[in-house]
């Protein structure tokens, strides 16, 4: 051999050998580059820390797979990128996709599994240049793990929203639904809940959809108060045991011991959500022959004791012109009767407005019958999540209610300076007793004027957390409105809140994760179709034999 041919082995093999050496040397490290601008493929800290959990083999099957609408597709394609990131940094993460239709002999069978399982598909409607079709999609996925499953849903449902626009929405959500779900799956309730009960609080069949999405994650159990009259320290003591109390819709007073009872524990630390109603006005109240009932103020006894916190619920509506839809009859009675969407003012459609991660990227929450929260200056650190629109205004109680108010005229005078009225906020710091320096409502060795950091959330309103009843007297899903047929966010919401007050502040934050998807405009594609065919297509062949024509002829003059 000659040496020029000498130099060339040496090279390759010199070239080969440090492949070998960098390649054993990359084994032992792992990193994956993101270079995404809005790092949508990066995992949050809270993702890793549930994949250490992972230390057997967790199966998630997709049911997204076959023929697919595009916007599908790209939903399809960031769940599949979404899943290899997990496995990426957990070999114990196994997925698959499966097209539960592929087969027509058995696609029945496997509908029906998938709906008795709780994952009920959407059927949308399909535009190929003009050309309508209608397509069933099942954008769901179930995670296996040791003989325990649980539904990941992968599209979220936005009121209002395109598909294009809702799936935007679940690429947002993708990790944080996917995370959420082997949370859920792998990790050991700790965390107890009370549900607060003796006060005319809402009936378990009112708050089931909240409960049964709850329960999955916490311990959750009934907390009487009807003991206070007679033991109330050794109600304390057991109340102290759980990590939160909810307390949804009471409408009779609090006694003096059931306040001081509930006062020891948010000074102990304990964790409150209050979902208060101070107006009696209730909607089913309108249906009748008058259209209209009689708001009143509701009398629980809550005043000084939210007061001493740091709030004041006002015994006041709350009208919005940015209301939610409600479906009424007009024209004559018998078969001209039909049935219109009205702004309904006395339920305010609220978005939230704050970058708080309870709030932020959620959609409309709807309220009823709402009453307005002031904040006091008390030196504990108050969080306005929720308020109505600039457009709002309060109405004092006792008033009367009429459906007609539908058809009032109203101008942005009538709102000067009335607008933005607080109706859900959060109260973090070392709160003081309301007993301190006052008489006690009965003896406690123990008793603590001062204590622990905790966190309170105020929420004036409590059908936020009521979920409808269908026909059969079943439970419908939080947040869906069966007169119109809208979904609101009133679930994530709650959710949310009762996320961050018991310190599980990281999956919260994974949902408020902003990514930049930029997706097809097919309007315009449509529009343009012939040249944007030439431009993808046409134009890069053009090139090509342009290039091969010039390359041809250079080569013949130069070799010639």
């Amino acid at each position: 051999m000659n040496t020029a041919t000498k130099n060339r082995l040496k090279s390759v093999g010199i070239t080969i050998v440090l492949l070998l050496v960098l390649n054993t040397i990359g084994s032992f490290f792992f990193y994956r580059f993101d270079l995404t601008k809005d790092k949508r493929y990066t995992l949050s800290p809270t993702s890793l820390h549930i994949l250490e959990q992972v230390k057997n083999p967790l199966y998630i099957k997709v049911y997204m797979q076959g023929e697919l609408p595009s916007e599908f597709k790209r939903l399809q394609t960031e769940t599949r990128q979404m899943l290899e990131e997990f496995q990426g940094y957990n070999s114990n993460i196994v997925f698959e996709f499966i097209d539960p239709l592929e087969d027509e002999a058995t696609s029945m069978d496997n509908i029906k599994e998938l709906y008795r399982k709780g994952l009920t598909p959407i059927n949308i409607s399909v535009d190929d240049k003009g050309k309508q079709s209608q397509a069933m999609v099942f954008p769901w996925a179930i995670a296996v793990y040791d003989n325990n499953e649980v539904n990941i849903p992968l599209l979220k449902n936005i009121m209002g929203a395109s598909t294009t626009d809702k799936v935007i929405g679940s690429v947002q959500h993708l990790e944080y639904s996917i995370a959420d779900a082997l949370n859920k799956i792998t990790t050991t309730k700790q965390k107890k809940i009370a549900i607060i009960k003796g006060n005319g609080e809402l009936h378990e069949a009112y708050i089931a959809k909240f409960l049964l999405q709850t329960k999955e994650s916490y311990h959750i159990g009934p907390f009487t108060l009807d003991s206070v009259a007679k033991q109330p320290v050794n109600t304390l003591e057991a109340l102290k045991k759980y990590d939160l109390a909810i307390i949804a819709k009471p409408t009779e007073a609090f006694s003096e011991s059931e306040k001081q009872v509930l006062d020891q524990y948010i000074v102990n630390g304990g964790k409150t959500i209050w979902l208060v109603d101070q107006v009696v006005a209730e909607m089913d109240s309108l249906y009748n022959p008058t259209g209209s009932t009689l708001a009143f103020p509701r009398d629980l006894n809550l005043n000084d004791f939210f007061f001493k916190y740091g709030v004041r619920i006002y015994p006041d509506l709350v009208k919005d012109e940015q209301g939610s839809p409600i479906k009424l009859a007009s024209g004559e009675q018998g078969s001209a009767t039909q049935f219109h969407d009205f702004n309904w003012k006395f339920a305010p459609l609220v978005h939230p407005q704050s970058n708080h991660p309870i709030v932020k990227n959620l959609g409309g929450i709807k309220f009823d019958f709402a009453n307005a929260i002031d904040t006091l200056k008390n030196g504990i650190k108050k969080t306005v999540l929720l308020q109505s629109s600039q457009y709002s205004k309060r109405i004092g109680t006792p008033s009367e209610i009429n459906l007609n108010s539908v058809n009032e005229e109203t101008s942005p005078a009538d709102y000067l300076n009335k607008g933005t009225i607080p109706l859900a906020v959060l109260l973090e710091g070392n709160f003081h007793s309301m007993f301190e320096n006052r008489v006690l409502a009965f003896d406690q060795n123990h008793f603590q004027a001062k204590g622990k950091h905790g966190k309170m959330i105020v929420i004036s309103d409590g059908d936020v957390i009521k979920n409808q009843l269908d026909k059969n007297l079943f439970p419908v899903e939080l947040g869906y409105d069966q007169r119109t047929g809208n979904l609101y966010d009133n679930k994530d919401f709650l959710m949310n809140c009762v996320n961050y007050v018991l310190d599980d502040s990281g999956l919260i934050n994974i949902r408020s994760k902003d990514l930049d998807l930029p997706l097809l405009d097919k309007e315009r594609v449509y529009e343009n179709y012939t040249s944007i065919q030439f431009i993808t297509i046409g134009l890069p062949m053009v090139i090509l034999l342009l290039f091969g024509i010039i390359f041809s002829f250079i080569r013949k003059r130069k070799y010639s």
